[in-house]
């Protein structure tokens, strides 16, 4: 290989024909009528773009890898012998019926700085791998394969009520549950992480920036609130008499959203599902279990969230004469970025000539479980009207050659010098 020097590597780019020949291959693997990609984790789609990955990294002359996990890696070893490995990445699996971008661009995207790299024949200070992590989108455990690279996988997130078909899942990949947890990497080996990915909010849009550089990683707390009334007639028994558990959780719906306006601005509170017992026209609900979840990039607020959301279910149990369980179901630390990776991309940008938005992510990443172990950081891209987990997700070709320029360059700054 051939160690060049700064004014060389600012010549480089990605191949924007390449990336998006197999970009549109990828679309097809589990690709739906309406535009968008059926992808969930260990299905026969996500298995075979897995297969597609790996073909197309072996084709770049670029070594393989499949960890215990059923992470899929493309290896570069361009750094000396003992080097630590700067890992890019993102994931292949798709929520069900989602879109083309989320993910597989942070993918297809390493995967080309791999062979720019290679095809350039540069020497660096560090090796390079692109990474497919497995269930990213938590069909069955949510951040698999990051956690289990990071050793942060523990049994609890195996053992669900998923965990039967969750085992199934895994016998059709060629992968074990002990395998999982042989996974683990020693942090001392990984010089740092940077994903591309699109932002799945409208911010960059709405500032017509190109570029995010991701602050953080927000927090995620869900619970399972459990209103419990009384079963009655619905025709004979009058409003006044009712114990009836769907006023509550109602009530419960809409004061969390007056709650994120009025004294949480820019937080988010959802009532994602609410299961109704016994769940017919004519009784009454004896039991309404909703399940809430909010979000802060601030530890801190999060628990002030916590307190001032329980408390309103407290005071709407009281208020309809209804019992109340809460159970705790997640809690996700939020995860800033590395500063030092963030000027790293901030400097290949500026490289690049292209404006850039420093913003928090609303959504959760690989990027949170690796800041745990090593240095991470994160690339935003534009997504058209801010629709992501559809198939009207969308981001401009440009935006996405640009986004896959700024890993390269970022990339080749921290590799060059490991300043992770």
């Amino acid at each position: 290989m051939v160690q060049q020097g700064d004014e060389s590597f600012s010549s480089l780019r990605v191949d924007g024909a390449r990336l998006r020949a197999g970009f549109e291959e990828l679309a097809a693997i589990g690709g739906t009528p309406d535009g968008g990609v059926h992808r969930p984790a260990f299905s026969e789609a996500h298995l075979a773009a897995r297969r597609w990955f790996l073909e197309r990294a072996q084709e770049a002359g670029l070594e393989t890898h499949v960890d215990g996990a059923g992470n899929h890696s493309a290896l570069l070893r361009c750094g000396p012998a003992g080097a630590p490995t700067l890992l890019l990445g993102s994931h292949l699996d798709s929520v069900p019926y989602g879109g083309r971008f989320d993910g597989a661009l942070g993918v297809l995207a390493a995967l080309e700085v791999l062979r720019v790299v290679r095809d350039g024949g540069l020497a660096l200070d560090a090796h390079l791998e692109a990474i497919d992590f497995t269930d990213e989108e938590g069909r069955y455990v949510g951040l698999l394969g990051s956690l289990a690279l990071t050793g942060q996988l523990a049994a609890e997130h195996v053992d669900s009520p998923r965990a039967e078909r969750f085992r199934e899942a895994l016998v059709r990949a060629g992968l074990s549950e002990a395998a999982l947890f042989s996974a683990g990497r020693d942090p001392a080996g990984l010089a740092g992480y940077l994903e591309l990915h699109i932002e799945q909010g409208a911010r960059l849009v709405e500032a017509a920036v190109p570029i995010g550089i991701v602050t953080g990683i927000v927090g995620i707390r869900a619970f399972l609130v459990r209103f419990v009334g009384r079963a009655d007639h619905a025709g004979t028994t009058p409003m006044e008499r009712r114990l009836d558990a769907a006023q509550g959780a109602s009530a419960l719906a809409l004061a969390a959203r007056e709650m994120m306006l009025r004294r949480f601005p820019g937080g988010v509170a959802t009532v994602g599902r609410m299961e109704f017992t016994p769940g017919a026209f004519n009784v009454v609900p004896e039991v309404v279990t909703v399940a809430l979840e909010f979000r802060s990039e601030d530890a801190g607020r999060l628990d002030d969230m916590e307190a001032a959301l329980l408390e309103q279910a407290g005071i709407e149990a009281q208020q309809f004469g209804l019992g109340l369980e809460v159970e705790a179901v997640e809690r996700i630390a939020p995860a800033p970025t590395s500063g030092r990776l963030q000027e790293a991309i901030a400097g290949a940008c500026r490289a690049l000539g292209l404006p850039y938005l420093y913003l928090p992510s609303g959504a959760g990443h690989d990027a949170q479980a690796m800041a745990r172990v090593c240095p991470s950081g994160m690339i935003f891209v534009p997504s058209a009207g801010g629709f992501s987990h559809s198939s009207r997700e969308f981001t401009a070709w440009q935006d996405c050659v640009n986004g896959a320029n700024v890993l390269l360059h970022a990339a080749l700054a921290l590799a060059r010098r490991q300043g992770c």
